[in-house]
């Protein structure tokens, strides 16, 4: 959960920056967001997962 959470705010930061630049739009931004939630609603949100807990593993190494 704590890996969720951590790539979340990442994420958030790297589009309220994107926005605030004006290298994206707030179309852009509404699509990428509404993709993202559409994601993880499918059979990919398992394995995004079970990648991005594997990549927190190996950086705790």
């Amino acid at each position: 959960m704590a890996v969720t959470v951590s790539l979340v705010a990442l994420f958030g930061l790297v589009l309220f920056f994107l926005l605030r630049s004006k290298s994206l739009g707030y179309g852009a931004a509404f699509t990428a967001a509404g993709f993202g939630f559409f994601l993880a609603s499918t059979g990919a949100a398992g394995p995004i997962n079970q990648l991005a807990a594997a990549i927190d593993a190996v950086k705790q190494l």
